[in-house]
């Protein structure tokens, strides 16, 4: 993590490798948005903007040779256009201060000079900051991984330097970058070093690591899972020579003010079983425990934050692999509760673990459960690759939306007809995994978790595509493992702690 700093120094004297100012769109062309900068490097900035390509387009970041500044590089990052009333939203803020830190990889000492008119506005920017401070080197050699490591030091610019409530909004926005930073190194971890035994230990690891006091973890391992009655789990590990687990992370804080569950899908590798995925983009499955990474490190960073809110977080861990003992089409198996589910796809295996999971939460008494999962691939056809789809009983839906906007996050709400609850119906068992008709895949699956929850308020929150960045890296978001959900989570349990 990078050492951030409060300065309310002139940032044209700071000695630093790289110096951040805003850049933005204006009805003239391109605006630069420092009010120290010298006026005359501000005009030329301005003046050649069309021949040098600015644009002030948001995640645009453009280094050029430092004149009348101290820092060795001046960086222009892109704010896009200004609201209304003249002002930037956090989330612009946010992904300027990421995407200008994200692309000085390599780069030892930055000061950020964004602009910070309230103490929200500092908020964001710190955020995006140290979000765009991370890279994942743990398989990098040599030269390679100093060329890509993160940026170290950051200083950033504002008038609220001094202000007791800005540095405390600034620690607060290191325990949610370490918690996603958390969530992102584990979903890039390859699945042979990340199997559900090893993710077991990361957990502990992680927990010691970071500091977070008062957490209780227990493990149930493959033969607990089995006397246990968890068919999900155990069915859909049985065919991995790794077998499976379930983890419980209980942070119990004293006068708590509400008890809510968090459960997480965590299939370390997903092949798709004997129902084998297409080679293509296989590879990418080591992301499909993207869900239990979030909740291990939400739970992390609420005990660090010491939220007045009991989270108990539920790791649902296999790997989905077509051995010799591996699941089939056709079998039944039987939820932990006694629901029985006929497998019609092996490669639906996320549902299954997460039914036992949802059942366990559900007996443990919450006020409210939380799931988060790569569920479908129905949420990419119908969302996107950077929208995640919430669906669940309306207020908690609805709550966990607004958590996503206030954090930055982009979720939309979804519906479950009661139409496609038809879908559920077997010939042998009290349901099927997967229904014949594909359409609204991701309805469906939530209609499916739903059986499982009773009359507990619970939202099942779908992050399939944005969880993992197969393309170019944008704002504070590098390729692959993101940590979406992570911060959504997070300013959910704040609003309850409210």
């Amino acid at each position: 993590m990078a050492d951030l700093t409060l300065s309310g120094k002139n940032p044209t004297a700071l000695k630093v490798d790289a110096l951040v100012v805003g850049t933005c769109k204006t009805s003239d062309g391109l605006a630069v948005v420092a009010d120290q900068l010298p006026s005359d490097l501000v005009h030329q900035i301005e003046t050649l903007a069309p021949q040098l390509g600015l644009t002030g387009a948001r995640d645009e970041v453009r280094r050029l040779p430092a004149s009348g500044v101290k820092a060795s590089v001046l960086v222009l990052s892109g704010l896009g256009e200004r609201e209304a009333d003249g002002t930037f939203a956090a989330e612009t803020l946010r992904r300027a201060a990421g995407a200008a830190v994200r692309e000085l990889a390599g780069t030892a000492s930055v000061a950020v000079a964004l602009p910070t008119a309230t103490e929200a506005d500092l908020t964001a920017v710190v955020e995006g900051a140290l979000l765009g401070a991370y890279a994942f080197t743990a398989y990098r050699a040599g030269d390679a991984a100093a060329k890509q490591a993160a940026v170290s030091t950051i200083e950033l610019v504002t008038p609220f330097a001094r202000s007791a409530r800005a540095k405390a909004a600034a620690e607060r926005a290191r325990v949610v970058a370490d918690a996603v930073h958390g969530a992102r190194d584990l979903i890039n971890t390859p699945p042979n070093d990340l199997f559900p035994g090893a993710f077991v230990e990361a957990a502990r690891a992680a927990v010691k690591e970071l500091g977070a006091k008062g957490i209780k973890i227990t493990v149930l391992d493959e033969k607990q899972l089995a006397s246990g009655g968890y068919g999900g789990i155990s069915g859909v590990g049985q065919g991995s020579a790794r077998p499976p687990r379930l983890v419980k992370l209980a942070y119990t804080p004293p006068k708590a003010s509400s008890r809510v569950a968090l459960v997480g899908k965590g299939i370390t590798f997903d092949t798709g079983g004997i129902s084998l995925k297409p080679p293509a983009g296989m590879h990418a499955m080591t992301s499909d425990m993207s869900g239990a990474a979030a909740v291990l490190h939400t739970v992390i960073a609420t005990a660090r934050l010491g939220l007045p809110v009991a989270v108990t977080g539920y790791l649902c861990l296999a790997e989905n692999m077509p051995g010799g003992n591996a699941q089939r089409p056709g079998d039944v198996v039987r939820i932990r509760g006694g629901k029985t589910v006929e497998i019609t796809n092996t490669d639906a295996e996320g549902r299954l673990v997460m039914a036992d999971g949802l059942v366990s939460a559900v007996e443990d008494g919450h006020d409210v459960v939380l799931d988060i999962a790569t569920l479908t691939g129905a949420q990419v056809v119908a969302l996107g690759n950077r929208v995640s789809g919430v669906l669940g009983d309306d207020d908690v839906r609805d709550a966990v939306k607004a958590a996503a906007d206030t954090a930055g996050e982009s979720f939309w709400a979804m519906p479950m007809p009661e139409e496609l609850k038809a879908g559920l119906k077997s010939n042998v068992a009290d349901m099927v995994n997967s229904a014949a008709d594909r359409a609204g895949g991701m309805l469906f699956a939530a209609i499916f978790l739903k059986e499982f929850v009773g009359a507990t308020p619970w939202a099942h929150l779908d992050i399939a595509g944005p969880a993992f960045n197969e393309k170019a890296a944008y704002g504070y978001t590098s390729v692959g493992g993101t940590g979406v959900g992570v911060r959504t989570l997070l300013a959910y349990l704040e609003e309850r702690a409210r």
